[in-house]
C-alpha cells in the first residue's frame, strides 16, 4: 500500500500488529492482553521519568554534601576553608587512629557539577532506556488503533496518578 493511498484516521480493529507482523492479535482476548501491556508499559515510562527525577536530586544532594576536610598545618585549602562562616570545627578519627583537628563545610551554591563517571553513565543509559520506551509507546499510538491509543492515554494517566508526584517540572 503506498503511502498516497493511506489514510490517517483512527480506527478500530482487534489484530492490529504491534511493532511487527509477529505481534498480531488473532483474538479478542489477545488484544485486550496487548492493550494491557501498553497500559503497563506506559506506566513504566512515566516511573521512568519520576525515577529520573529523584536520581538527579540524589546526585545533587550528593555533589552537595561533598565534604571538603583540611588537617590543621596544611597550607593547600586550609585557609579557604578555614575562613568559610558556614563550616564548623569537628574532631576526626583517621584510619591511623590519630585525632586531628579539622573544619568540615558543606557547599550550599548549585552549579554545573564536573563530569562523574559514577553519575553520567548511569544517566545516559537511563535517558536512553526512557527514549526507548517512549518511542516504543509512540509507534503504538502511530498504529492509529483507538485502542491501543487509548491504552497508551490509559497508562500515562495511571503512572501520573501513582507517580506524578515524584517528578517535578524542570527549572528553566
Amino acid at each position: 500500500m503506498s503511502m498516497s493511498m493511506m489514510d490517517n484516521v483512527f480506527f478500530t480493529s482487534t489484530t492490529t500488529a504491534l511493532y511487527s507482523s509477529a505481534w498480531q492479535p488473532k483474538s479478542t482476548g489477545a488484544y485486550a492482553g496487548t492493550c494491557i501491556f501498553l497500559i503497563v508499559l506506559a506506566v513504566i515510562f512515566r516511573s521512568l521519568i519520576a525515577g529520573k527525577h529523584i536520581l538527579e536530586h540524589r546526585w545533587m544532594d550528593k555533589e552537595l554534601n561533598r565534604r571538603y576536610v583540611s588537617v590543621r598545618g596544611v597550607p593547600t585549602e586550609a585557609a579557604r576553608i578555614n575562613a568559610d562562616s558556614e563550616g564548623k570545627n569537628v574532631t576526626l578519627i583517621s584510619e591511623r587512629g590519630v585525632e586531628e583537628q579539622v573544619r568540615v563545610v558543606k557547599r550550599h551554591k548549585r552549579s554545573v557539577t564536573p563530569w562523574r563517571f559514577s553519575v553520567d553513565l548511569p544517566r545516559a543509559a537511563y535517558v536512553t532506556v526512557t527514549a526507548g520506551v517512549g518511542y516504543l509507546l509512540m509507534l503504538a499510538v502511530m498504529t492509529l488503533n483507538v485502542g491501543y491509543f487509548l491504552s497508551v492515554l490509559g497508562g500515562i494517566f495511571l503512572g501520573e496518578l501513582v507517580v506524578g508526584r515524584y517528578a517535578e517540572l524542570e527549572e528553566h
